[in-house]
C-alpha cells in the first residue's frame, strides 16, 4: 500500500491539540474591518477547533498528523 500524501494547504492552516482536537484560526479577519464591532474582532483573534462534522474529512487530509 503506497503512503497518502498530506496535504500541505491545510497542514500549513491547522494544527492538532494534546488531545487530538484539530485547532484553526477564525474567518473574516482579512479586510472589511471598519464595518465590524471591537468586540467581534477580538472573537476573530482566538483560534478554535474544527467543527465535528467536519473532522472527518480534515482526518483524511492530515493522516499523519
Amino acid at each position: 500500500m503506497p503512503k497518502v500524501k498530506t496535504r500541505k494547504a491545510v497542514a500549513k492552516r491547522v494544527s492538532v491539540t494534546g488531545t487530538g482536537k484539530i485547532k484553526r484560526t477564525k474567518a473574516n479577519k482579512q479586510h472589511i474591518l471598519t464595518k465590524k464591532s471591537t468586540k467581534v474582532k477580538r472573537g476573530y483573534r482566538k483560534a478554535t477547533t474544527v467543527d465535528s462534522t467536519n473532522v472527518k474529512a480534515m482526518r483524511k487530509e492530515l493522516p499523519y498528523i
